[in-house]
């Protein structure tokens, strides 16, 4: 088991699966499995880990998209794709499946976020619901670069000094919901000028995690994000403050991709971010996401 990630360490979780920790902060292997022949025992195990670790990797799969689709079911019930910056980019028949590229064909993007930076952030922070947990299947990837990064929100509490965090007890964050991760203006949006009338959902800073039961930090993203009941100048220096904690090296796993890689993260205690790499390299993922349930 990884540092910070739960209070449990009893291996008979994972059944005979092999469970290899990646790092101090997060994060876990699993070994030696097809995701697409999971069974109800396997299934427990893999959850088990994910909960446990917050991010599971499963190397060298071979599987299609329905596989993918059908793995990720396994959890909950899915999200359809997202409208992007080049309106909705999904697998043809599969409308739960996003495509992550920066791939074009005949000049039209058949993904989204390109190839740049992709800043730290949780998974549609900005809506009611936010999903509980991603998938990300790699199909090509670049030489170099493109490296997804994962932040330990745990831990990243935790951290806080005592002072700061009694500022937040109560407090609640708007999640803006005009702007993409890579920067994109989304179709329909207006540039925000004033974050306290920005457009998304607001949750608690401080949640209870529905399955561990322990408080985690839920920042979501730091543009346009606004603390709600102060003024924004205070909400600008209090945030700026959380953050200068929360993405520490010592809270991070950055992954280096290769083809077959798929990557399944806790959405409701984990953020991550994306390395920008060259755009004369092709880098396609696959992503699923399973809804979340309820605010908490």
């Amino acid at each position: 088991m990884t540092a910070n990630a739960t209070n449990t360490s009893d291996p008979s979780r994972y059944g005979d699966l092999a469970i290899v920790p990646i790092s101090d902060a997060l994060g876990a292997e699993i070994k030696g499995i097809d995701l697409g022949n999971v069974d109800e025992a396997t299934y427990r195990a893999i959850r088990n880990a994910w909960i446990d670790n917050l991010v599971v990797l499963i190397r060298n799969q071979t599987i299609g998209d329905e596989e993918l689709v059908a793995f990720s079911r396994l959890f909950g019930d899915l999200d359809m794709a997202p409208p992007q910056e080049h309106g909705q980019q999904a697998v043809t028949g599969l409308p739960e499946i996003m495509v992550i590229s920066n791939v074009k064909e005949g000049g039209v993007p058949i993904g989204s976020l390109g190839d740049g930076e992709a800043i730290w952030h949780t998974d549609m922070n900005y809506v009611e619901r936010p999903p509980l947990a991603s998938a990300l299947f790699s199909l090509e990837v670049p030489d170099k670069g493109g490296n997804t990064g994962f932040c330990n929100m745990y831990m990243a509490l935790d951290a806080l000094p005592a002072d700061l965090r009694s500022k937040l007890e109560g407090k609640s964050i708007k999640h803006d919901a005009s702007m993409t991760s890579g920067g994109y203006l989304r179709q329909g949006m207006d540039e925000v000028t004033d974050v306290s009338k920005c457009p998304g959902a607001i949750h608690p800073i401080i949640r209870n995690h529905p399955e561990s039961g322990r408080e985690v930090l839920y920042l979501g993203r730091r543009l346009n994000a606004y603390i709600m009941g102060i003024p924004v100048d205070e909400s600008e220096a209090l945030l700026d403050e959380i953050w200068a904690y929360t993405t520490r090296k010592d809270h991070t796993w950055h992954h280096h991709w290769q083809v077959g890689d798929v990557v399944f993260w806790d959405n409701r205690a984990v953020m991550h971010r994306r390395d920008s790499f060259d755009s004369g390299q092709r880098r396609i993922m696959h992503r699923t996401q399973i809804a979340g349930r309820s605010t908490a």
